[in-house]
Order: structure tokens, then C-alpha cells, then sequence
């Protein structure tokens, strides 16, 4: 008698089933989930720009809209200055240089979130603008020292690093800019 091996010819695993070379539905839906907080967040910029400019009542009535004459610093920083900067903050209240830089920043950085370019230069602008806005207020009001102000900080860093101005914005076409190619702090 003689002992016959069998040698198998193929493999013994299964046949590899071929992937997908698109995204998973878990990458768009996080593409999506960024881009719809990085157009909320600039919404809240760019509002606060046009209610402080125009005074629309939301948080700004009519009589001290920037355009009257009104000085978009001077009410939060004299009114909402609370802890170790008060001094500090009061004295720059309603200074026309103070309401020039805040102005330009609501702005600047509302466009950037909302059209998805320059999302770096936007994410460190915001974020420095948050967190002086949470100086202002120190120590927060319900926590010992963590508010919206600090997470928002954290959040548009978040955006910036995942690229979220590419969905739903103008990231890709900016990136393909010369300029932005040259200087790529520009993204």
C-alpha cells in the first residue's frame, strides 16, 4: 500500500473580495458632519458681524448699531468683564481700534467658515478671538473654567485640520490657487 498525500492546487482561504476604492459611508457622513459645523460656526460669525453693524435686534438694538455710532466692544466688555482682566477690558471698551480689529475678525473669519478657504488662518484667528472672549468672562459662570468659548476654540482647529472647507466649499479650488500653493499657511 502506498500513502498518497493530496497537495491542494489553490489556496485554502477564501477568494479576497475586492474593496471598494471610494469612500465609506462613515467618511462622507464625517466630511459632511465637519462641513455643516464649520458653515454653523460661520454663520455665528458672520451674524454677530451684521447684527453689531446694523444693529438687527438680536443682540444689538437699532440705536447702537456700529453704523450709528454705536461701538461693538463696549457692551460686553464693559458689561460681561468679569475676573482678573476687568480693569483690562474696560479700558479698551469702545476704543476705535478695538472695535475695528473685533469687526474685521467677525467678519473675515465669517466668510473664510462660510466659503470653506483659508480655513487655517480662520481657525487660529477664531480660536485667539474665542479665547480672549473667554478671558473676558473668567471665571465662567457654570463651570469652573471650561466654556462654549474654549470647546468653539477646539472645534475650529478641528475643522481646519480636516480640511472641512473642501465639502461644501471653495477649499479645493482655494488650495489650487498660486498664491495659496506658495504659501501654504494660506489653506
Amino acid at each position: 500500500m502506498t500513502a498518497m498525500i493530496e497537495r491542494p492546487t489553490a489556496p485554502a482561504t477564501a477568494p479576497a473580495v475586492a474593496q471598494p476604492t471610494g469612500e465609506t459611508t462613515r467618511q462622507q457622513a464625517t466630511r459632511y458632519t465637519w462641513a455643516v459645523v464649520r458653515i454653523a460656526l460661520g454663520w455665528t460669525f458672520l451674524w454677530a458681524f451684521l447684527d453689531k453693524t446694523f444693529g438687527l435686534g438680536r443682540g444689538t438694538e437699532t440705536e447702537a448699531a456700529w453704523i450709528n455710532g454705536g461701538h461693538p466692544t463696549e457692551g460686553f466688555l464693559l458689561h460681561g468683564a468679569t475676573g482678573p482682566f476687568t480693569d483690562f477690558y474696560h479700558n479698551i471698551a469702545g476704543a476705535a481700534w478695538a472695535d475695528w480689529l473685533f469687526m474685521i475678525g467677525l467678519a473675515g473669519i465669517g466668510v473664510a467658515l462660510l466659503l470653506g478657504i483659508g480655513l487655517r488662518v480662520a481657525a487660529a484667528t477664531g480660536a485667539l478671538l474665542y479665547v480672549l472672549m473667554w478671558t473676558v468672562v473668567l471665571p465662567p459662570e457654570n463651570n469652573p473654567f471650561m466654556d462654549e468659548h474654549l470647546i468653539n476654540a477646539a472645534v475650529l482647529v478641528g475643522l481646519a485640520l480636516v480640511g472641512a472647507g473642501h465639502t461644501l466649499g471653495l477649499g479645493r479650488t482655494w488650495a489650487r490657487l498660486p498664491l495659496v500653493q506658495r504659501w501654504g499657511w494660506l489653506k
